[in-house]
C-alpha cells in the first residue's frame, strides 16, 4: 500500500489526509444523527408532565438543554413559557435555527472533500502527463520505464482522488437526508409544545370549573369527557 501511495507523488499526501478526515466525519455523523439522540421518545409528554406538577427547576432546564437538540428546543420554550405567544414562538423558532446547524456539523467539509479530492486526482493526472512528456523530449521514446513513472503517477492519484469523493458524496448526501428528516421531526415535536404551553393559562382556569386537560404520548393536548360532553 505504501509502495503505492509513494508511487502517486505528493499529491498523494492531501488524498490520504482527506480520506482520513472524511472517515472520521462520518463516524461522527452516525453516532450523532442517531434518532434516539436528537428526538428522544416521549420527551415533549414528560416534560409536560413535569411542567404539570411545577417540577421544573432551572437545574431540569440545564439537564434537558444539554440532553438533546430537541431538549434544547423544549428548554427555550420553558425559559419563557409565561411570555406572550408570539415571544413564546420566537425563543423556540431560535433554538430550533440553532439544533438544526449543530445537526449539520462538519457535513460541509464532507461535501467539500467530495468536491476537492477528484480535482486533486486530476492535477496528479496533468502532472503525471507533464512529466511522460518531459521525458519525452529529453530522452525520446526509447526508455519505455521512463515513460511509465509518469504515467503510472497520472493513474494512481486519479483512483485515489476518486476512491475518496465517492463513498464522501455518498454519505454526505444521505447525511443531508437524515438531517432534513430529523429537523422535520423537530419542527413537528416544538410545534406541538408551543401549542402546550399556549394552552396552558386556559387549562388552569377550566380545572376550577371541573374540567381536565391530559397530555398523550405525543405531547399533544386533549380533552376528556366531560369537557366533551359540554
Amino acid at each position: 500500500m505504501w509502495e503505492i501511495i509513494s508511487a502517486g507523488g505528493l499529491l498523494m499526501l492531501p488524498i490520504v489526509i482527506c480520506s482520513v478526515v472524511a472517515v472520521a466525519i462520518v463516524i461522527e455523523r452516525f453516532w450523532s444523527l442517531r434518532r434516539s439522540r436528537v428526538l428522544p421518545e416521549n420527551l415533549v409528554a414528560n416534560t409536560w408532565k413535569r411542567l404539570s406538577n411545577n417540577q421544573i427547576s432551572r437545574e431540569y432546564i440545564q439537564e434537558l438543554r444539554a440532553e438533546s437538540p430537541l431538549g434544547n428546543v423544549l428548554a427555550a420554550g420553558l425559559m419563557n413559557r409565561n411570555a406572550d405567544r408570539d415571544q413564546l414562538r420566537n425563543a423556540i423558532e431560535d433554538a430550533g435555527s440553532h439544533a438544526a446547524h449543530e445537526l449539520e456539523r462538519y457535513l460541509p467539509a464532507l461535501g467539500t472533500i467530495a468536491a476537492v479530492t477528484p480535482l486533486l486526482g486530476l492535477l496528479g493526472t496533468v502532472i503525471g502527463m507533464i512529466r511522460v512528456f518531459t521525458n519525452i523530449t529529453t530522452l525520446g521514446v526509447g526508455n519505455p520505464s521512463q515513460l511509465a513513472g509518469g504515467i503510472s503517477q497520472a493513474l494512481i492519484t486519479t483512483a485515489g482522488g476518486l476512491m475518496v469523493a465517492i463513498p464522501s458524496l455518498m454519505f454526505y448526501r444521505f447525511f443531508r437526508a437524515r438531517v432534513d428528516e430529523l429537523v422535520v421531526g423537530m419542527e413537528k415535536e416544538s410545534r406541538t409544545f408551543l401549542d402546550v404551553l399556549v394552552r396552558r393559562p386556559a387549562a388552569g382556569n377550566a380545572a376550577h370549573t371541573g374540567n381536565h386537560n391530559t397530555v398523550n404520548s405525543t405531547g399533544a393536548v386533549s380533552l376528556d369527557a366531560t369537557q366533551a360532553a359540554q
